[in-house]
């Protein structure tokens, strides 16, 4: 299973060891989920944590080492994110899920993504944080 993760569960997962974006590393080190970011969120997640809570940027850095760095998305998947309803500045994050092949995009973006919690957009299902760990965990249960 491949999860994208949006900028703000990078800087979550960082800024709170004991939160659901923090755990979504904890169970991909179990080697049966991948997880994903672009550039753009790495480098949005980066800058955030660079403002608000300098003290974290370790932990980011470390947490960044076990990522994927997926291929940057097309201007016309772009677009098409854009049609879904997102901002121009989260249609990236969207255009890139999809580009990766991730299986979910994982955002604590309610207002934006919001509207598409539970959706899937060109196969990739939208999910905030505490609905991914339960998919997961779900996904990584052994068949009774």
């Amino acid at each position: 299973m491949r999860l994208f993760l949006d900028a703000n569960v990078l800087f979550s997962a960082a800024h709170n060891p004991s939160g659901n974006a923090h755990a979504l590393f904890s169970l991909a080190a179990m080697g049966r989920i991948i997880l994903v970011a672009s550039r753009y969120a790495i480098e949005e997640a980066s800058r955030n944590i660079a403002l608000k809570c300098p003290d974290r940027a370790r932990e980011l850095e470390s947490l960044l080492a076990g990522l994927v760095v997926g291929p940057e998305p097309a201007a016309a998947l772009v677009s098409l994110a854009v049609e879904a309803g997102l901002p121009d500045k989260d249609a990236p994050i969207l255009a890139a899920a999809i580009v990766a092949s991730a299986d979910l995009l994982v955002t604590g973006d309610r207002r934006h993504f919001g509207l598409l919690y539970g959706a899937a957009v060109q196969g990739v299902l939208i999910l905030p944080p505490a609905d991914a760990v339960i998919k997961v965990l779900d996904y990584l249960a052994p068949e009774s």
